[in-house]
């Protein structure tokens, strides 16, 4: 009888065993199907097939946009692989579930490179740059002039070409953009002969490929000096400076600088004057390569315009030229003046400007509170 007792206490063992396994076994799968459950329910519309698949669970398999769940963990909205088992579902669930400081946030001003919210902006104040940034013209004149005497331009037999200043001024108040004033004074004049280079032919150049070929070696090598010219001589003038940097701190403002020079050299100015930090904040930048048209044509105007996306009468220009005045009277907007050089004195307002100044801005006292007062809803030229 202690034996057959002995079998029966080693049989119920057994069983109790088994029930305890399976038990334990249930709960697993239960505790198991509760968290994908859960995990699925929180999440978005693309998690909610894991309602369907309890025993499968997910990883990474890129990157993509932050989509939120359970309010702690942050997981690629894309991307998504289904692989392994709900172990491993519940390990990166307690893994992720810790990144309770991610955040994902907006980048403030993506609405435009200046960091302002374009619905903010109300008006726009837009810089020409040589002669208004910088009094440029004269480093101009003698970078050209370096250019001809580099590839020994002539118009007459041993007659070397040179821009004096009085001829220089009317092409600064005729033609805008380097290449259109070259080509202009050679229609003009006479296409020339170049004595330091057998690339253009030994005579006058009358081919037009080549006649553009040369304007565009000149520009070039013009370029070259310039930068050299730039760096040693080039400052801001007066006030011009403090007159961007209220405009950029001006949530209402938009701000930008659009010139008619060659990128290479209105580049070279604009980092070595205005500064990248400035250039960083700018809503619009555009030089004479980004239009098929120069000054006066007003294209670049029209173009910036678009860019800042407001009425031409609420962008207001500052030039110093009948070239530029004419280019921001032909896109619609009020122009503000300040001359240099061989433009003072010239006669602004019967060409419609708005305001002239005696010189600088800075002379003249022109501030942003003047020009957009802070209750007003067109510009003010009543200085």
């Amino acid at each position: 009888s202690s034996l057959v007792t002995l079998i029966f206490i080693l049989f119920l063992y057994e069983e109790i065993e088994k029930m305890s396994c399976t038990s334990s076994s249930f709960n697993a799968q239960q505790r198991n199907a509760s968290v994908v459950h859960a995990f699925a329910s929180s999440s978005s519309s693309k998690a909610a097939t894991y309602r369907k698949r309890p025993m499968m669970s997910t990883r990474f398999s890129g990157g993509g946009g932050a989509h939120r769940i359970d309010g702690d963990a942050i997981f690629p909205s894309a991307g998504l692989v289904q692989r392994g088992t709900n172990r491993c579902l519940m390990s990166r669930a307690r893994r992720t579930s810790r990144n309770t400081n991610v955040k994902v946030e907006a980048k403030a001003g993506t609405a435009n490179d200046g960091g302002k919210e374009r619905h903010q902006q109300k008006f726009a104040l837009l810089f020409d740059c040589d002669g208004v940034l910088v009094e440029t013209e004269e480093l101009h004149r003698l970078a050209y002039n370096a250019s001809f005497a580099h590839f020994g331009v002539q118009l007459e037999p041993g007659v070397q070409m040179e821009w004096t200043p009085s001829y220089y001024d009317v092409l600064a108040n005729t033609v805008g953009g380097g290449k259109p004033k070259m080509r202009w004074h050679f229609k003009e004049n006479t296409w020339p002969t170049v004595t330091k280079s057998d690339k253009y032919g030994t005579g006058m150049v009358t081919d037009e490929g080549i006649q553009d070929q040369l304007i565009d070696d000149l520009q070039d090598k013009k370029t070259e000096f310039y930068k050299k010219i730039v760096e040693e001589v080039a400052t801001a003038r007066g006030g011009i400076l403090e007159l961007m940097d209220e405009a950029i701190a001006r949530p209402d403002v938009a701000v930008g600088i659009c010139s008619a020079a060659t990128k290479a050299g209105f580049e070279k100015v604009v980092n070595s004057v205005v500064g990248k930090a400035r250039l960083d904040k700018l809503d619009v930048l555009m030089a004479g390569d980004d239009v098929t048209k120069k000054k006066p044509d007003p294209l670049i105007y029209n173009l910036a315009r678009e860019k800042v996306d407001l009425p031409a009468d609420m962008c207001v220009v500052i030039e110093d030229s009948i070239v530029g005045l004419r280019a921001a009277q032909g896109a619609g907007m009020p122009c503000i003046i300040t001359p240099c050089g061989s433009t003072l004195g010239q006669d602004f307002e019967s060409e419609g400007a708005k305001f002239v100044c005696d010189t600088t801005v800075e002379d003249s006292g022109v501030t942003l509170s003047k020009i957009f007062p802070g209750d007003c809803e067109k510009p003010c030229f009543d200085f």
